[in-house]
C-alpha cells in the first residue's frame, strides 16, 4: 500500500510539473512579418521556430511576466478554435472584434495593421476614398477582419485561403485590388508569389492587434501579462522592437 501511495504521490508531482511547464499555450498563424516560422513552412511546433514583430513583442512580455509558455504556429481557424475552447490558451496577433470580445481576455496591443488596398505594379488605379473601390474586383483572405469588413459593406470581394497568392492574382488580372496590411502585403507578395513593386493605392483604416486569451483562464496570469506589457510600453521596449521591423 505504501508503495502504491508513493507512486501516486510521485505521479501527482510530475503532473503538477508538466502543467507548470506549459502554463500558457499560445497559437499563431503564418502572417509575416508579424508571425512567421524561421523555416518558411506554414507550421511550427516550438517557439524557437517562430519569429516576427508580434512574436518578439509577445515573447518579451511572457518572459518579463515570468510565465511558462509554449507557442505553436497553425492556421488561423485552428488556433482560434483552441483558444476559444480551452482555458489558459491564447492566440495572437488578432484584432478585437465585437464577435470575438466576449470569449477572450486581451493583452496589448502588440502591434497594429494598416488596412491597405494594393494594385499590381504599374497600375493606373487611383482611389480618393474607399467608396471609389466599389467598381473593382477585390482579392481577400478568408477569415480575415479586413476582408470581412469589405464583405459586410457590400464590396465585390473574392476571398481565398492562401493570402500570398492574391499578389499573383493581381498580376494575372484575376482581381483589380488586394486588401492586406501595409507591412505584410508586400512581404507576402514577394515571398509567396515572387511579386514586387505593388502599388499601395489607399490606406483606409488602422487596427490594433492583441494576444487573446480564453476568458476562463487564470486571472493572476492575465494580470501578470498586462502588468508586464504596461511596463514595457512605458519603458519604450515595444517601440524598439517595432522599429527593428521598419515601423
Amino acid at each position: 500500500m505504501k508503495g502504491k501511495l508513493g507512486l501516486l504521490a510521485a505521479m501527482l508531482v510530475l503532473a503538477g510539473c508538466a502543467t507548470a511547464s506549459e502554463q500558457l499555450r499560445v497559437y499563431t498563424e503564418q502572417y509575416p512579418p508579424y508571425n512567421m516560422t524561421t523555416s518558411g513552412q506554414p507550421f511550427a511546433h516550438s517557439e524557437s521556430e517562430i519569429t516576427g514583430l508580434c512574436t518578439d513583442v509577445l515573447k518579451a512580455v511572457l518572459e518579463n511576466a515570468k510565465v511558462d509558455y509554449s507557442i505553436k504556429l497553425r492556421d488561423l481557424s485552428y488556433g482560434m478554435n483552441r483558444a476559444q475552447r480551452h482555458e489558459d490558451h491564447g492566440i495572437y496577433c488578432v484584432s478585437k472584434t465585437d464577435e470575438r470580445e466576449p470569449f477572450f481576455e486581451w493583452v496589448g496591443p502588440l502591434s497594429s495593421i494598416k488596412w491597405t488596398l494594393f494594385a499590381k505594379p504599374g497600375s493606373s488605379i487611383k482611389l480618393d476614398d474607399l467608396e471609389d473601390a466599389r467598381d473593382y474586383r477585390i482579392g481577400g483572405y478568408k477569415g480575415d477582419v479586413m476582408t470581412g469588413y469589405l464583405e459586410d459593406k457590400g464590396f465585390d470581394v473574392s476571398a481565398i485561403t492562401n493570402n500570398g497568392l492574391n499578389a499573383k492574382r493581381l498580376e494575372q488580372d484575376q482581381i483589380d485590388l488586394w486588401v492586406a496590411d501595409g507591412l505584410a502585403g508586400p512581404y507576402l507578395a514577394a515571398d509567396a508569389s515572387d511579386v514586387t513593386g505593388l502599388e499601395a493605392v489607399l490606406v483606409f483604416r488602422e487596427t490594433p492587434m492583441y494576444l487573446a486569451i480564453n476568458k476562463d483562464s487564470d486571472p493572476d496570469l492575465i494580470k501578470a501579462l498586462n502588468t508586464a506589457y504596461q511596463a514595457m510600453q512605458e519603458s519604450g521596449e515595444i517601440d524598439t522592437i517595432s522599429r527593428s521591423y521598419g515601423l
